[in-house]
């Protein structure tokens, strides 16, 4: 399986997250992962990097072939300043429409039914393809799901095997959406662990390769992030092998108490 799908929109197994990319390097990594084959480029306004991600998607030439998403930060969410900042989000992206529009971060001070009607609002007009969320919680996807208007094609959040998010996945999976992963390599975590190395090496893979592979076979699409070319091709190479069963299980059980690694200020109350 190389797609995800939810609502009849396809969402590449393996894309580029682009967190802390900054100028021309971002401009050029970017570039270079298109090249590679990625398909699905991931970025926010919080990143303040969405010039430079829409510099390296034109300049791959392959603009039609590429689905770029991009998230509305938390304090943006009333509908006025939501339909303002995807404007200049396009503007500074350069590009005919946002693939993928979603929420960062739930604000608790907006009412989600508004952000959501103003989304919609966006995609009807035609900035927007397709909407979504990140970083919602079992809760918040159940009241998105009670007060949108347009289909919700994706809950992008953090997910590794040392993370237990089943009940969000499941949640996610529930109400239809398609299940994205951010810090899939929980930030260089997987190197150096005895389970995964060991896996990786029965396969002649690393084990960063083996811990996105433990995803994207559960049917999860993973964002990893690099700044270094050679990773490009190292994380885009992970669908060309299954893992066991056994395996599968054994990696599962690296799963831990505190293992969180994105939690902030605007962090929802967390399953």
């Amino acid at each position: 399986m190389q797609d995800v799908e939810a609502h009849g929109f396809r969402i590449p197994m393996v894309g580029l997250g682009t967190w802390a990319l900054r100028g021309r390097d971002c401009t050029r990594v970017v570039e270079q992962a298109i090249r590679a084959g990625y398909r699905h480029i991931d970025t926010a306004q919080m990143y303040e990097n969405e010039r430079e991600v829409g510099e390296g998607v034109r300049a791959s030439g392959m603009r039609a072939d590429i689905i770029v998403a991009t998230k509305v930060q938390p304090e943006r969410l009333q509908p006025h300043d939501l339909e303002r900042s995807v404007k200049q989000s396009l503007g500074l992206l350069r590009l005919d429409i946002i693939d993928l529009l979603l929420i960062h971060w739930p604000n608790p001070r907006v009412p989600l039914a508004e952000t959501l009607g103003a989304m919609s609002d966006m995609k009807r007009a035609g900035y927007v393809k397709q909407i979504g969320v990140s970083n919602f919680t079992v809760a918040l996807i159940e009241e998105a799901m009670k007060v949108s208007t347009q289909p919700l094609v994706c809950n992008q959040f953090e997910c590794h095997p040392f993370l237990d998010q089943d009940k969000l996945i499941e949640a996610t999976r529930k109400a239809g959406m398609a299940v994205v992963a951010y810090s899939p390599i929980a930030r260089g975590s997987a190197k150096g662990n005895e389970v995964l190395e060991r896996v990786g090496k029965a396969h002649g893979k690393t084990a960063a390769q083996v811990c996105l592979r433990w995803l994207t076979q559960q049917g999860i699409a993973v964002i990893p992030r690099t700044s270094k070319i050679e990773r490009l091709h190292e994380n885009h190479d992970v669908l060309d092998y299954d893992l066991s069963d056994e395996e599968m299980k054994e990696i599962a059980g690296l799963t831990r108490t505190g293992n969180r690694i994105v939690d902030w200020a605007w962090s929802p109350k967390w399953d």
